[in-house]
């Protein structure tokens, strides 16, 4: 195997295992218990069942647009510029469900999804002129963000009182 087919798999491995790692953390911080299911929510949310697959996806084109970015990287700068943005992205995903699920507060969660949506721009924006294969694959990473992002705000206007317990 050559050296560059070498580091390929290294930093598919690397990433997928940092996703992997972001998708428990947020599956954790997810509760889909009582307080969940006595939210009103709008009539074009799609059924629970669904997120799981949606987010498989999404960190499966996640993995692939670092692992792009990060081969087609110049130098150790770009590289490490990568690793921030997407790590940065990283952490405020997990606190979105962390803010919405555990603090049970959908409208802290609703801006914060303001800057996740931000973060998901930076990286394309950031990984454009370094590979454009990159930046296609995180297109529907922002098309999803954008669509939960009006579901949150939804939630947030169907439940102007959100119940403490």
């Amino acid at each position: 195997m050559s050296l560059h087919a070498r580091r390929r798999w290294q930093a598919l491995l690397v990433a997928s295992a940092v996703a992997l790692v972001v998708a428990v953390l947020g599956m954790a911080a997810t509760d889909l218990g009582p307080w969940y299911q006595n939210l009103r929510k709008p009539a074009w949310q799609p059924p629970d069942w669904l997120f799981g697959p949606a987010w498989t996806v999404i960190y499966a084109l996640i993995v692939l647009s670092a692992t792009s970015a990060w081969m087609a990287a110049r130098d150790r700068a770009q590289r490490t510029r990568i690793v921030l943005l997407f790590a940065l992205n990283a952490l405020l995903n997990v606190g979105w469900s962390a803010l919405f699920f555990q603090l049970r507060r959908p409208d802290w969660a609703l801006w914060e999804s303001a800057l996740l949506w931000l973060s998901v721009l930076g990286l394309i924006l950031a990984v454009r002129p370094i590979s454009r294969t990159a930046m296609w694959l995180l297109v529907p990473y922002l098309a999803w963000i954008t669509f939960a992002t009006c579901l949150n705000l939804a939630v947030v206007r169907l439940n102007p009182i959100i119940p403490a317990g």
